[in-house]
């Protein structure tokens, strides 16, 4: 694995990365400029201000991005990180290879100009005023061609580092489980939740986009989307009335037009092609007429990731008939605020516990903890029905 740390300064991929060598046994790596200093790394005299890394003089350098790749591509299943991202072209020779993690740094410039302040203070140097480094700062972010917010947002996972302690840093790193290879090829139950979030977004439902996935022995049988039946106008055209006006949830569900992902799918697979040990991957919880249909084709598994508003009624359908119901919450990416604490390791997980979550409003963001990849790395929590069924945690 190589993980590759860009930001701005002082933004925390120093720490980020002495936290991945100490903890995680990552070798550090490091990569020529390609361009000259930017002046968002000097003092108020133009004097470059050294980052603490400068200074150690350890691991290997590297004169050209292709040199480190090939280097690396040898050393895979080493563990390495470098904070020397300095372009486009150094991500997309680096995006080549399956083993890199492209992460960024972020952190609010006020934050940033303080520790760039102590940065500057044990040099004997003096810092910008904050007016100049914000100006510096924009400079080094966003000029066309050289800055580094093209590259930020490239990145698969993107850090907000606005903590106030290295300690408090490295807790919510350790909770994050950042270097799981699990983010560079995804598990099944990622891939194919994956699969049906994209299906998803060719929802025309007005109401909800939900995705589907059919699978068979690691092979997708079929996809389906929510919306209405071909051939009619789509609902957010107008098709389906219900849809288009302010019912609320579970109410009027007799005058909804719209089949739902879960039928579509079903459809569209046939009986035949539905055997024994097929699973359902859906991006919400299936309903409580899916449900039926579901069981009765035969189905063994269903595993979700959001929640819906008759969950308890859906499990107790699918225990009834032998359906394995559970839920995944794939590994957080996209922006992390690392400042927000994870949960603790008190965290009531007892099945009495899920059950009353499942009635709260905020059930989904307390599933995502329950079935936190901080603690199982993945391993998804099993929904259990309640009143009189055999509670399952996994």
């Amino acid at each position: 694995m190589l993980i590759g740390l860009c930001g701005g300064i002082c933004a925390g991929k120093s720490s980020i990365a002495n936290y991945l060598i100490d903890e995680h046994h990552f070798k550090r790596m490091f990569l020529n400029r390609t361009q000259s200093i930017p002046a968002v790394e000097k003092s108020a005299s133009n004097t470059q201000v050294p980052s603490p890394e400068t200074d150690r003089g350890e691991d290997l350098t590297f004169t050209d991005v292709q040199t480190l790749l090939d280097f690396v591509t040898l050393r895979w299943r080493e563990r390495w990180v470098t904070t020397d991202i300095w372009d486009e072209n150094v991500v997309d020779t680096l995006l080549r290879r399956p083993f890199f993690l492209l992460v960024s740094v972020e952190a609010p410039v006020s934050i940033r100009w303080e520790r760039f302040r102590a940065r500057c203070a044990s040099r004997n140097l003096t810092p910008p005023l904050l007016s100049e480094f914000v100006l510096r700062n924009d400079a080094h972010l966003y000029t066309p061609i050289t800055g580094l917010a093209p590259l930020l947002h490239r990145a698969q996972v993107k850090l907000l580092n606005s903590t106030t302690s290295l300690s408090s840093l490295r807790t919510s790193l350790a909770a994050l489980d950042l270097p799981n290879d699990v983010r560079l090829r995804p598990s099944w139950d990622q891939y194919f939740m994956q699969l049906a979030d994209l299906a998803a977004h060719r929802s025309n439902c007005m109401k909800r986009r939900v995705g589907c996935v059919l699978v068979r022995e690691k092979r997708v049988i079929s996809t389906g989307y929510n919306g209405t039946p071909r051939g009619m106008r789509n609902c957010n055209e107008g098709g389906c009335a219900r849809c288009n006006e302010a019912s609320r949830v579970g109410t009027d569900l007799g005058t909804c037009l719209c089949l739902h992902a879960e039928e579509n799918a079903l459809l569209e697979a046939g009986r035949e092609r539905i055997r024994e040990g097929s699973t359902l991957y859906c991006n919400t919880c299936p309903c409580l007429t899916c449900s039926v249909k579901i069981t009765q084709v035969g189905i063994s598994e269903v595993v979700y990731n959001q929640a819906y508003s008759v969950d308890t009624k859906a499990a107790e359908i699918f225990a009834s008939g032998g359906v394995h119901l559970r839920q995944f919450t794939p590994p957080r990416d996209g922006l992390v605020d690392l400042s927000i604490a994870p949960p603790t390791n008190d965290t009531d997980r007892s099945p009495d516990a899920l059950h009353n979550v499942i009635l709260e409003e905020d059930y989904l963001h307390m599933a995502q903890e329950l079935s936190g990849w901080y603690e199982n790395e993945g391993t998804p929590v099993v929904l259990t029905p309640p009143k009189g069924y055999d509670a399952v945690m996994k």
